[in-house]
């Protein structure tokens, strides 16, 4: 333990985290319509950064990297909600803030998405409750590390429950002078203007005007306590905003976060950043925050973490491109990886035969989602709001200075072929370098982690021959005669992910090149990997109708894996002919033992049919 002298020369540390909020909603990000008084506040008094990503598109995935330092793809915690193991020597980052004299709390959310979640909990934190504050230490001279999480801009706030219930837990704790109407805002390009959705989308600015609120008085107190000039001032949401596709969505809408740090005039020598006030396009993740604040606390970074340092005299060179990636949140399945300079965001779609609004059970329990299909059905969309329902393109490259919403995909347009090269080698670079371990597929984590780690595996060349596997899955999504023959000429292949990788690929192939490859297809119904086996059947039902699929897909969508449950009904959400899988589906939502995922895409399957049936 250091001596208190040398602890009261170290700086007090809070962390201000919101939930599901793009910048585009607040003030200080030069949105007029927000009332943001608070956090523009602390802008105004601090460093405002425009370039600063979450490296994942929903909260369990993007609080593991936060906690760890450690980016999902290398440790497997990039699908929300899963639970595999970690190495040893990977911790929590407060459990080093700890050993070099501070105390720690947090109020109140983990998800932290790993397994022995709680034992990551209590080596981290002193305390960590919704009472958990930096009042709570037995020694007042104590640095402290104080993280306060602020849920009133959560999803479930500004889409998923209900309206009566966003009236119950946000509306009505606003004064009335604090209320922003259905009229006082701008809508997102790609949704419709009309009462009904004006009517939804203002839950966003009246849930982070709520936050605001709420943030204030955390700032008062911390002022009271006269901590405030002893303090350096973290604020960032974990990721997008949380409405339709946004979260959950590898795109800029998903990974781009507020985040603003208030140095006090004591430490304002740690920061590179200028005066009060300052604005930096510095590129920043989440990767870089765990390294951050152990240098701050006087302590060794330690050699596992690859993320920056940010301030002080250990501060790390900038960098020039930032990797992020996005994959499953809740039923959706998903792998998209993505690069950003800042000004450009290029995104490879490893799975896009799924659309931007693919079928998750907590966006279609949403008003707005149901407002914006009953829209879609009667043709009132334009091309715009049209598109985001419809399959995706491989790859999407976007103009994020110039384009906000991310309506005009460049990666056709000849004027931007450079940008579009440059960006592509850069993700596959970095893809490589990583040996990213979900291209293993979810079921093969989960086999793995029974006796090593997703972290430790993906390092095994003999058994993860990862460039080799990568080199089959960016065919994904691509189409063509040339294409199509090289992914029946991998269904061959020895490597489990490779013929994975083959046969998601003719997913998205064009239908005369899956008919030239029946016989190849067809013979990976029979394929030992079970992904491979229900990719196959997916394909080979919808495309030839066979029994022999059908049987397959009904199969493991009763299975007691539930990975290939889900994988297998997650497929019946995207084929044309959905009648043979009814009973089935029925029956596999009320076996015992389905976890919300499966559960949920059965319900979303049901749905779909049930509206199907009444058009």
């Amino acid at each position: 333990m250091v001596s208190i002298f040398f602890a009261q020369e170290k700086p007090n540390i809070v962390w201000i985290t919101i939930e599901d909020t793009s910048p585009q909603f607040i003030g200080c990000y030069g949105n007029k319509n927000a009332s943001t008084p608070n956090i523009d506040k602390l802008a105004k008094e601090g460093i405002k950064f425009t370039n600063a990503f979450a490296t994942g598109t929903v909260c369990s995935a993007s609080r593991s990297a936060i906690i760890t330092g450690v980016p999902t793809y290398k440790i497997g915690t990039g699908n929300h909600r899963s639970n595999f193991p970690i190495p040893d020597f990977i911790h929590g980052f407060p459990y080093y803030l700890k050993q070099h004299g501070y105390y720690t709390s947090n109020n109140v959310k983990t998800d932290y998405n790993v397994a022995d979640e709680k034992v990551m909990i209590a080596e981290s934190w002193d305390e960590s409750s919704k009472k958990a504050t930096w009042s709570n230490r037995k020694d007042k001279k104590q640095p402290f590390f104080s993280v306060f999480n602020f849920a009133a801009s959560h999803q479930s706030r500004t889409m998923s429950m209900p309206f009566d219930w966003y009236k119950k837990y946000v509306w009505n704790y606003l004064p009335e002078e604090d209320r922003i109407g259905d009229k006082d805002f701008e809508m997102p390009a790609y949704f419709k203007d009309s009462p009904e959705m004006r009517k939804q989308f203002a839950r966003v600015y009246n849930s982070i005007k709520l936050t605001d609120n709420r943030i204030g008085k955390l700032l008062q107190k911390l002022e009271d306590d006269n901590l405030k000039e002893n303090t350096i001032i973290f604020f960032y949401a974990d990721h997008g905003e949380g409405i339709p596709r946004a979260k959950t969505n590898g795109i800029n809408l998903g990974y781009r976060v507020p985040f603003i740090v208030h140095f006090p005039e004591k430490f304002k020598h740690l920061s590179p950043w200028g005066k009060v006030g300052s604005v930096s396009s510095e590129l920043i993740n989440f990767e870089d925050l765990a390294p951050t604040l152990i240098s701050l606390s006087g302590g060794k970074v330690p050699d596992y973490l690859k993320g920056r340092v940010l301030v002080g005299k250990n501060r790390d060179q900038e960098r020039n491109h930032l990797l992020l990636s996005s994959d499953r949140a809740d039923n959706g399945p998903d792998l998209t990886r993505t690069i950003t300079d800042g000004k450009f965001v290029y995104s490879r779609n490893f799975q896009p035969f799924t659309p931007e609004m693919r079928y998750i059970r907590y966006i279609e329990q949403a008003e707005i989602t149901q407002q914006m299909r009953k829209d879609l059905k009667v043709g009132t969309l334009n091309d715009v709001q049209e598109n985001i329902f419809k399959t995706r393109p491989f790859e999407v490259l976007y103009d994020i200075e110039n384009d906000i919403w991310e309506s005009n995909n460049l990666a056709n347009n000849p004027k931007y072929e450079a940008v579009l090269q440059k960006m592509r080698k850069q993700l596959d670079n970095a893809i490589l370098k990583a040996r990213d371990v979900h291209f293993a597929t979810e079921y093969k984590i989960a086999e793995i982690s029974k006796e090593t780690t997703p972290y430790q595996f993906r390092l095994n060349e003999e058994k993860y021959p990862f460039q080799k596997i990568y080199k089959v899955a960016s065919l994904s999504g691509k189409k063509g005669k040339k294409i199509a023959r090289k992914q029946a000429k991998y269904l061959k292949s020895n490597t489990e992910e490779i013929r994975y990788w083959a046969i998601t690929g003719f997913l998205s192939q064009e239908k005369e090149f899956i008919a030239c490859y029946k016989k190849e297809i067809t013979k990976a119904l029979d394929d030992k990997f079970p992904p491979v086996k229900i990719t196959a059947a997916a394909v080979s039902f919808e495309h030839f109708g066979d029994k022999k699929s059908e049987n397959i897909l009904k199969e493991f969508s009763k299975s007691n894996n539930l990975d290939l449950a889900l994988l297998s009904i997650n497929y019946l959400l995207y084929i044309n002919n959905k009648q043979p899988f009814i009973e089935t589906i029925q029956e596999a939502k009320k076996l015992p033992n389905r976890n919300y995922n499966v559960k949920s895409a059965c319900t979303d399957f049901l749905m779909i049919v049930e509206l199907g049936k009444n058009q």
